[in-house]
């Protein structure tokens, strides 16, 4: 199914194309959008033949909410009141979300108001409690443009019009966004803070294939490399595609790894991301756990990493020589757990990258040297198009060429150990270079 929702995929490209080539002013020329398709077939029907596709954009496209060959959204928001005073607005936002009513396969309905009503905050702390202060209340609803999104609308259409759903695909089509990172090319998943509890009420009793270029849970090691142990600590090669600490999908984690082998907390001191291999150390108690973390904080330890990206252009590939990448980052308050870029609001994060090979396929071999620890910043640094234009090879978040796997690697770390006072080296190379 995979091919016929790809094939859906690219016409919906090409039809978008021919649109921007026809309207030069359109924004998807300097903003590019989210579109979706939905493979579907007549209930009751079982013919291949009887397939066809829907296709949606995220809110609205050009200033209107209706274009042909698009389902309709699910409210049309464009005769919507606007409130004159806060308390009027809130009111007004409040009959909204009520009209937004949202169906499944069962026939149930559910609103936004009701679909949001026990989701927990997606922000964090201090920024949940300056929106709750700024919307004049305590109440919880729904983020802005929940609802607005391809996946709800496609479902929506195809349960209002007797479409049995069979595949869901979301992409991007346009200029890349200045703030997260989007590619064409890539199947996005639903956004979590958005989409996710309205796919879960949608979704419910039904068997349908969500195209995306998420990571996928990996299997179970049988071993994992211990490279140096003491009665402090251990520095093992985490492989690519387990957690450093248990996450919320309820697959082993590093931490739960060695626990089991342990039969005591055997803690990292620091975190890779789920699909980066390589170095980490691990704590065998309290005290040095606290240590190496200060040692993490204060930027005492130095890490190099290895990895293959792949430039966007020839330009980003030629101008690419050793430097630095300075773009704050934010976590994506409707997206967890991507990263975007935010100079008003994110925190400092700083690469300094040396180019070490220029090979003939167009990829690049590359050392980084992060100055500062924020989540996915090598990613992001090195895919944004303000940063060096050249997504990491495999990564399927922010857009790299596929790949078995993500193709970055924590290869070198050196700290002063937290007990002894030795200077500790360690280096295990990727076999990228090969």
């Amino acid at each position: 199914m995979n091919k016929v929702v790809q094939a859906a995929a690219a016409d919906i490209v090409n039809k978008v194309h021919a649109y921007m080539r026809a309207h030069p002013e359109s924004e998807l020329h300097r903003q590019g959008k989210m579109f979706g398709v939905l493979v579907v077939r007549n209930e009751g029907v079982n013919e291949l033949t009887s397939e066809r596709y829907l296709a949606a954009f995220s809110a609205k496209l050009d200033g209107s909410y209706h274009h042909e060959g698009f389902v309709p959204p699910v409210y049309d928001l464009t005769e919507a009141p606007v409130g004159k005073n806060g308390a009027e607005s809130k009111r007004l936002q409040r009959l909204l979300f009520a009209n937004y009513r949202f169906y499944n396969s069962r026939g149930e309905e559910k609103n936004l108001l009701e679909l949001f009503e026990n989701e927990k905050p997606i922000l964090s702390p201090e920024e949940w409690f300056v929106s709750r202060i700024a919307s004049g209340g305590r109440e919880s609803l729904p983020p802005a443009g929940a609802g607005e999104c391809c996946a709800p609308k496609l479902l929506q259409y195809a349960f209002t019009h007797g479409l049995q759903p069979i595949a869901l695909a979301e992409f991007w089509v346009g200029a890349p966004s200045k703030t997260e990172i989007r590619k064409e090319g890539v199947f996005y998943a639903p956004c979590s803070g958005k989409c996710v509890p309205i796919l879960r009420h949608m979704l419910q009793g039904m068997d349908i294939e969500i195209v995306s270029s998420a990571p996928q849970p990996a299997e179970r090691p049988s071993s994992i490399p211990v490279v140096y142990e003491d009665e402090y600590l251990m520095v093992v090669d985490k492989p690519a595609g387990m957690l450093s600490v248990p996450g919320k999908t309820g697959e082993q984690s590093l931490a739960d790894w060695f626990t089991e082998q342990y039969k005591r907390p055997i803690l990292p001191v620091h975190r890779l991301d789920q699909d980066t291999s390589g170095l980490i150390v691990l704590a065998k108690d309290a005290d040095t756990y606290r240590t190496m973390q200060a040692y993490f904080q204060r930027r005492d330890i130095l890490k190099r990493y290895e990895a293959v990206l792949r430039p966007n252009d020839e330009m980003s590939r030629l101008r690419l020589n050793d430097g630095m990448v300075n773009l704050p980052l934010l976590p994506n308050p409707y997206d967890r757990p991507r990263q975007m870029v935010n100079q008003e609001h994110g925190k400092p994060a700083i690469t300094r990258y040396v180019v070490r090979e220029q090979r003939a396929d167009g990829t690049l071999l590359v050392d980084f040297y992060p100055q500062t620890g924020r989540t996915h910043q090598l990613r992001v640094h090195a895919a944004h198009p303000d940063g060096l234009n050249a997504p990491i090879v495999g990564d399927r978040l922010y857009g790299g060429a596929p790949a078995a796997r993500l193709m970055l690697h924590a290869a070198e770390i050196r700290f002063v150990h937290p007990v002894t006072k030795e200077e500790m080296h360690f280096c295990i190379p990727s076999n990228f270079s090969f």
